[in-house]
């Protein structure tokens, strides 16, 4: 008797710890940005600060829309001679101009440069955003 009540209990944890772990991976695939309340078009301008600290010019390019894609190059390039790295970078939709969506950030690009730091806040800069092939790219500035 006890053990057939120790199987079932052993039987229910799994069906438990498969369920919750099955529920993980679906809120992961459905994450979209990536954070909750952050709009595609804001993920987007999120991922190209990333991919451009991270001086990633594959990801910055598909990032990037393609009358964007040479500038943003150039805006990588600036990093180069610097370890650059994101500090509480959180983007939002501000506004809506046709086909053109405004999204500006918080947080700053620091950039490193023997051992001197350096922030470049984000604030000031708002990026225009479009979908192209589908997706949300960014292509330039407000």
């Amino acid at each position: 008797m006890q053990r057939t009540l120790k199987a079932g209990m052993t039987h229910k944890f799994k069906l438990v710890l498969f369920i919750l772990l099955a529920a993980a991976l679906l809120l992961a695939a459905c994450g979209g940005a990536g954070q909750a309340g952050v709009s595609p078009a804001a993920g987007a301008v999120e991922g190209y600060l990333q991919a451009l600290v991270a001086k990633d010019s594959a990801k910055l390019a598909n990032q990037s829309c393609k009358d964007w894609e040479s500038q943003a190059t150039l805006e990588m390039d600036s990093f180069q001679a610097v370890t650059a790295a994101l500090e509480g970078v959180a983007c939002k939709e501000t506004g809506k101009d046709g086909s053109i969506t405004y999204v500006n950030c918080q947080g700053n690009i620091v950039a490193t440069y023997n051992n001197e730091k350096q922030k470049l806040d984000l604030s000031p800069r708002t990026y225009k955003v479009v979908q192209e092939g589908g997706e949300w790219r960014v292509c330039g500035y407000k």
